[in-house]
């Protein structure tokens, strides 16, 4: 009997990968890597279920992995961002993200 890919193994590593860089985008990517974790978890309830039918496990780790670590850095960066805003203050650092999103633009015309 031939043994089948175990469901979902490449969006797992696809959705580790885009949270792992959205990671910078204030913690963006807790979402795809929050997702790819949990669909490695429910993959690998599958093949716990009966390994001899699936051959694809390590696919399914290594997207576990990737996903807890793109996590893992998603929080730290989140709670980064969070206790810079409490330190400096929103008006603050509302009105310095608008004057460099001016400068930006006004940098880029000719």
């Amino acid at each position: 009997m031939e043994k089948e890919k175990l469901p979902n193994a490449t969006m797992v590593i696809v959705l580790s990968v885009l949270g792992y860089l959205c990671c910078c985008f204030a913690g963006l990517g807790i979402i795809p890597s929050a997702i790819a974790f949990f669909m490695a978890n429910k993959s690998q309830k599958i093949y716990e279920t009966n390994p001899e039918l699936y051959n694809n496990i390590s696919a399914i780790k290594t997207g576990r992995i990737v996903a807890i670590i793109a996590l893992v850095l998603n929080i730290l960066f989140f709670a980064y961002l969070i206790f810079w805003i409490s330190q400096v203050g929103w008006s603050e650092w509302s009105e310095e993200f608008s004057r460099k999103w001016q400068e930006n633009l006004d940098a880029n015309q000719y």
